[in-house]
């Protein structure tokens, strides 16, 4: 058998180089000297043959050949993670850690239930569960920072299975000036009134997705916070149905007639962030979630 001439340590050094723009701003993201980032590099060029960096300024620039190389490169590279991750778990057995992220449209109840269950399964797991709004739970798992995550979008290369679907009602106080109006809302009714949204959660590709454009609004850091300026008479704002029922029967809040968009569904998806080497607690966990959906409709 031959013996590859190049290391993965090199490819990952070319990559960190390409990804943070420089030898310097590479060197600091893996700890290391600048002098030793160039040498991986120059000594993996010259394994090679063939130019892999061009320099524009002072930024490190792939070559055509080096870009060709590099993206075959790195699914060896992320096999080699995965490797380092399964025989990680296999020596630990259940997870001393398990993070879970969910979108803070899911069922607050269901997801206690979850937890509960989790805690009686792997008692010895430390579970951290975090809320994310729109983006947060994307970015949880293309950074994957967490091991479970219910999302409504699921980044591109990664798979999800769909768990739910959660309605979201426009609504607003019963005294709100929007029932005055005595007909059929419309968008260009809603956008001179205050609407309340919950901030996007994500730092990267933060998401808008709910606004209506309105005159003024209000964004807030949670559900409840919304509600409560909902039934404050301060705004109106789409929000989950079981998260709004009781106040709707307590008639503190009233469902907008809007002539289309009263109600929204938002589709939640489980997705097993480290998939291949997910451990005994990640696993359950995504058991648990499953167990916990709503009965589907039956049928006549």
């Amino acid at each position: 058998m031959k013996l590859p001439r190049t290391s993965a340590e090199q490819w990952a050094v070319l990559a960190a180089v390409v990804d943070r723009g420089g030898f310097a701003q590479a060197a600091r993201s893996l700890h290391r000297s600048q002098s030793a980032v160039s040498y991986a590099v120059a000594r993996l060029q010259e394994s090679l043959g063939v130019p892999l960096l061009s320099l524009q300024g002072r930024k490190a620039v792939l070559t055509a050949h080096g870009e060709t190389l590099l993206r075959r490169a790195r699914p060896l590279l992320q096999d080699l993670h995965t490797l380092e991750d399964l025989a990680h778990s296999l020596q630990r057995g259940w997870e001393s850690h398990l993070k879970l992220v969910v979108d803070v449209a899911f069922p607050r109840e269901r997801l206690l239930q979850i937890v509960s269950e989790l805690g009686a399964a792997c008692p010895q797991t430390q579970l951290e569960l975090s809320d994310a709004v729109l983006s947060g739970a994307e970015e949880a798992i293309t950074s994957r920072s967490a091991d479970v995550v219910v999302t409504s979008r699921v980044p591109a290369g990664h798979l999800g299975d769909l768990l739910l679907e959660v309605p979201f009602i426009a609504i607003a106080h019963p005294d709100h000036a929007l029932f005055r109006l005595q007909h059929p809302l419309t968008a260009a009714d809603l956008a001179h009134h205050t609407q309340v949204v919950v901030q996007d959660s994500g730092r990267l590709t933060p998401r808008d997705e709910g606004w209506l454009g309105a005159e003024r609004r209000f964004t807030v850091s949670s559900m409840e916070a919304s509600l409560a300026m909902v039934t404050a008479g301060l705004a109106f704002a789409w929000l989950p149905d079981h998260l709004v029922s009781a106040a709707i029967a307590a008639g503190a809040a009233r469902a907008l007639p809007l002539t289309s968009g009263a109600t929204r569904q938002v589709a939640l998806s489980l997705v097993l962030v480290h998939a291949p080497v997910a451990g005994p607690a990640a696993r359950e966990a995504a058991r648990s979630f499953f167990r916990h959906r709503p009965a589907p409709p039956a049928t006549r």
